[in-house]
């Protein structure tokens, strides 16, 4: 290593703007996973992100003729915001090259703290080839958002905090990855003096430039990245980053955007903040790790790197997160299509709680039933699936189908000739185990029900669409179940949409 990245990364100037984050511990996912985890809180710096470390330090260390001349960056995001937060406490002129693409969110913050925004290219690499032109043009001065041993040993000073606050024994310590200036740093630093920690870098699966170089011994550049991480999502790592993960790394890992989910719901669970899946990566990485690995009552340290969260993300979020822990499974069931078989078939789940119902009427014989349900664990699944080919009901558990998770849950079927004198009827069932048996219950006839959509969205009520064959002759009995029910509903026979797309 030519260059003395530990006093460096002791010498670096990122105090003025960043603060000490804590390392805190986290009792939830420490006893599920039986480890002790600690998460270093770098969402809680200003900007929500690690970046303004690297950013300062390497703005801070230009000559002052250099700095007065102004900088410039290409960035989407967490980078682009620390480069004007540092701009602003040095009073120097700032340029941001961030992609057309970019969130409004993320562009007005970085105006908010006085840089100049321009907006070029579809993606980083059009902004980064942009900032370059600038560079030379308006005689500025480029601040990488990583591959930079200024930036890299700003990033280090994120270790030399971890192991000031934790002299005991650390098993290992989780970096997500990107193009590798904060995994760099980190590692640097811990192994000049604490080589027998572990240093693990986490990458998101599609955007693995790391890994892959590792593994081939030199930098590949990735065609196309996943973008899901988005702040982690860099088809060449740097020159620089490269060569320290290659003397200091251990081990990486790869996770995919489940397990980011599922990550980001751990954090919240224990911290109520929510991270952006790139400030997620090292948790997922962490866990995966543990499991690999047999782990148990060892001290584990992740980066929480960052909250920049795109708010229209979190409904996905939401919804892949318990699949990412596996505490949800989703079976595809075959049932006969005769009265009452739904209802056998419910009790068959027993009193789990279900989290989503689609149904439509398409065979005189056979039913096809999508159905969502939280369990504690894989086994439960699996133990789920044989009770109910037991009973004579093939079942199927898609819970790692991808199609049928981005989907085919999203959809209810299509038109159902056969299915006379139906009724279409949406209700508001409380969000309480046993809501459904106790509608199924109430009925006391025979209708058969030829269309159910329902899924938890974790609100009070449950929003249910429920079609049912009810003879003209059984409409008074039908109006009675309605009035006995006590749950809100609202007839949706004649909906324009019904009529459309389901009828």
């Amino acid at each position: 290593m030519s260059i003395d990245y530990k006093q460096k990364i002791e010498h670096s100037q990122v105090y003025d703007v960043a603060k000490k984050t804590p390392l805190e511990f986290q009792p939830n996912l420490s006893a599920r996973i039986h480890n002790r985890v600690l998460l270093k809180r770098e969402d809680m710096q200003a900007v929500f992100s690690f970046k303004l470390r690297g950013a300062y330090n390497k703005m801070a260390s230009l000559p002052s003729d250099v700095l007065k001349r102004g900088v410039i960056a290409a960035s989407a995001g967490n980078h682009a915001q620390g480069v004007a937060l540092a701009a602003k406490k040095l009073k120097c002129r700032a340029t941001i090259v961030m992609p057309t693409t970019t969130p409004a969110i993320k562009v007005n913050a970085v105006k908010a703290r006085g840089a100049e925004v321009v907006l070029f290219g579809d993606s980083y690499s059009d902004a980064y080839v942009k900032a370059l032109e600038l560079e030379k043009s308006e005689n500025l001065t480029f601040v990488h958002p990583y591959d930079d041993p200024e930036v890299i040993a700003g990033q280090g000073t994120i270790a030399m905090e971890i192991l000031n606050a934790h002299p005991e024994p650390i098993e290992a310590i989780f970096c997500g990855v990107g193009g590798g200036g904060l995994l760099a740093g980190i590692a640097a630093y811990v192994k000049a003096l604490r080589p027998e920690i572990k240093v693990i870098g986490v990458e998101a699966k599609d955007a693995e430039a790391m890994t892959e170089s590792l593994k081939q011994g030199k930098r590949v550049m990735l065609e196309q990245v996943g973008l899901f991480a988005d702040g982690a999502a860099v088809k060449q790592v740097g020159v620089h980053t490269f060569a320290l993960a290659q003397q200091c790394v251990d081990e990486m890992m790869v996770v995919d955007n489940d397990a980011i989910c599922a990550a980001i719901k751990d954090v919240f669970e224990d911290t109520r903040s929510i991270l952006e899946p790139a400030g997620a990566l090292a948790i997922a990485g962490l866990k995966e790790y543990a499991q690999r690995h047999g782990l148990s009552d060892k001290t584990l340290i992740g980066i929480a790197s960052g909250a920049n969260m795109n708010f229209d993300r979190l409904r996905f979020i939401a919804e892949r997160a318990e699949l990412g822990e596996k505490r949800e499974a989703v079976l595809a069931v075959t049932i006969p299509e005769q009265a009452g078989a739904f209802k056998t078939f419910c009790r068959l789940l027993g009193d789990r709680n279900i989290t989503e119902f689609n149904y439509r009427y398409s065979d005189p014989k056979f039913a096809h039933i999508f159905v969502g349900v939280a369990i504690a664990d894989p086994a439960e699944s699996a133990k789920l699936v044989a009770d109910l080919q037991a009973q004579g009901l093939p079942t199927l558990d898609l819970s790692d189908n991808e199609m049928a998770k981005l989907h085919l849950r999203h959809l209810v079927g299509g038109h159902a000739p056969q299915a006379r004198n139906e009724v279409v009827f949406r209700f508001e069932f409380p969000e309480k185990p046993g809501a459904l048996m106790k509608f199924l219950d109430s009925m006391g006839h025979d209708w058969n029900i030829s269309l159910f959509h329902y899924r938890n969205h974790g609100a009070d009520f449950g929003r249910v669409l429920v079609g049912m064959q009810v003879p003209p002759s059984d409409m008074a009995a039908f109006n009675t179940f309605l009035a006995d029910l006590g749950y809100p509903y609202w007839d949706e026979t004649h909906n324009p949409a019904y009529q459309l797309f389901l009828a």
